[in-house]
């Protein structure tokens, strides 16, 4: 049997997003009715959406619908596109305030490109269920544990451990270099182990670096970037990318049926990566919400086998 045989009739272990977040999703709602049967406290998600782009109205709306679903509260205050930045700040500030609101969250990217930096440091760093606050990233640096965790590269990890028996030095390569899900991944994989580099725009002979990748993790918003040929025959794929194409379908950054014949393991998109961001800030709102209280509760981001 030819190689170009073997190659086409391999095909990768496909990582089912919505069933790794349904499991994660049954603990975070165990959790909310603890909180609530035996406490008295209903776990409660503020999200701020300023008009605009109508991506993030559908993922606020999604938030919205999953957290309601889990006995979550959740509460959206919608502003104007031109809503002032001093304004924003002031909602949230009332929010830092109020006990009764366990998570913050800002929904991104802000109208007009506006850097969310400033923004975000003023959301408290117990209630910042994004985990965007540079006093929770700088925990993660440190690896502490108690603080929100980063939602879509934690979810990441968790799909990963589904398919990732022994990551002790396996070359980790991470597509993307944004503080949302880049930066944070390679934190991530440092944690376990994996020997690291994370590529960018201006990274030189992309194919070259991908083709070393035991696990690759691609989050660029470019459809399709990486090809077949980019990658490792039997390495793992975690495509983070959700991009719209001219005829309406959805791709990832990842040319799906060209890495399905070369890769061990890939998540698909939809259905791969996007249901674990939802659940993962699920399950840091309710955390929140013991902590606030000063209750225990065990880590609900266990691994993908239990």
């Amino acid at each position: 049997m030819g190689m170009t045989q073997q190659m086409a009739e391999h095909q990768a272990n496909i990582i089912d997003g919505r069933h790794h977040a349904r499991k994660l999703e049954s603990r975070v709602a165990a959790a909310a009715t603890d909180l609530k049967t035996n406490h008295g406290i209903t776990p409660t998600l503020g999200v701020i959406l300023v008009e605009g782009n109508p991506a993030s109205e559908i993922y606020v709306r999604k938030k919205r619908q999953k957290a309601e679903s889990l006995g979550i509260k959740s509460i959206v205050k919608t502003l104007p596109p031109d809503t002032a930045l001093s304004a924003i700040e002031s909602q949230i500030t009332a929010w830092n305030s109020d006990d009764s609101i366990h998570g913050i969250l800002l929904q991104l990217p802000l109208p007009g490109r506006q850097d969310p930096y400033d923004l975000l440091q003023t959301i408290a760093p117990a209630k910042d269920v994004d985990a965007l606050h540079a006093l929770n990233a700088g925990k993660l640096f440190w690896q502490q544990t108690r603080q929100p965790m980063p939602c879509t590269p934690t979810g990441c990890l968790i799909l990963l451990e589904s398919a990732v028996k022994k990551f002790d030095g396996l070359h980790a390569v991470v597509v993307g270099a944004s503080p949302l899900v880049g930066r944070p991944m390679a934190q991530l994989l440092l944690q376990k182990n994996c020997t690291v580099s994370i590529a960018h725009s201006k990274t030189k002979d992309l194919p070259a670096l991908t083709r070393q990748a035991d696990i690759l993790v691609v989050a660029t918003g470019n459809a399709d970037l990486i090809r077949g040929d980019m990658i490792k025959p039997g390495a793992t794929v975690i495509d983070v990318g959700i991009n719209r194409l001219a005829d309406g379908r959805i791709t990832g950054d990842v040319c799906f049926e060209e890495a399905e014949r070369i890769a061990g393991a890939i998540t698909p998109v939809p259905g791969g990566v996007g249901p674990m961001t939802i659940a993962c800030l699920m399950a840091n709102t309710v955390t929140a919400a013991f902590h606030a209280h000063a209750l225990e509760l065990e880590s609900l981001f266990k691994s993908a086998d239990n």
